[in-house]
């Protein structure tokens, strides 16, 4: 399964990819904007977003063979990459839209904004948490792609992203042809 991590800033996910996926002893893939972002000091374009989707494109490419491989972690999507565009420049290129109706990911684990905020000079929205969060989850909905809403401090957040992560392979083994035993990490 590829399982998308998101949320707003500061809700913890990458601290949660690198927990799930030590847990299940399997691949994630760090955060492609946050470095790109800070190799520019700070300052960015609205063509630096779009090659940042270009780039998160490129890294999805390498994971679509699902082969020997019971879960992928991607801290971050093309979701959030799409909806700053809309904030910030109010204009989305074809090719984002295109990709997210591919529906690239079998899973999302949105994150609350229930942490506290915490600053970061590549972070720039700490007063509008839930109103990304809604967003967010208005994209995922609108994709018709399962999701859990993972919320809770410390190791009950990690707790639940597990239990939720656990149910969606369920389902998703139920939906496919694949058998458990042909999968691993």
């Amino acid at each position: 399964m590829r399982i998308a991590v998101i949320g707003p800033e500061s809700t913890g996910k990458t601290e949660l990819c690198t927990q799930l996926a030590k847990y299940f002893h399997c691949d994630w893939v760090p955060e492609l904007a946050r470095e790109y972002v800070e190799l520019r000091g700070n300052v960015y374009t609205y063509e630096d977003v779009v090659e940042i989707a270009r780039l998160q494109i490129a890294e999805e490419r390498k994971y679509e063979d699902r082969r020997n491989k019971r879960f992928v972690f991607f801290d971050t999507e093309l979701i959030i990459t799409k909806v700053w565009l809309e904030y910030k420049y109010q204009q989305v290129p074809d090719f984002v839209e295109e990709r997210l109706s591919e529906r690239f990911y079998d899973f999302y684990l949105l994150c609350e904004p229930d942490l506290p905020w915490i600053y970061d000079p590549v972070r720039e929205n700490g007063d509008n948490r839930d109103f990304f969060f809604d967003w967010y989850e208005r994209e995922i909905q609108n994709l018709k792609i399962p999701y859990a809403i993972v919320g809770g401090v410390d190791i009950l957040r990690f707790e639940n992203a597990v239990k939720a992560v656990l149910r969606a392979e369920k389902d998703f083994l139920k939906m496919s042809d694949i058998l458990p035993n042909d999968i691993k990490c």
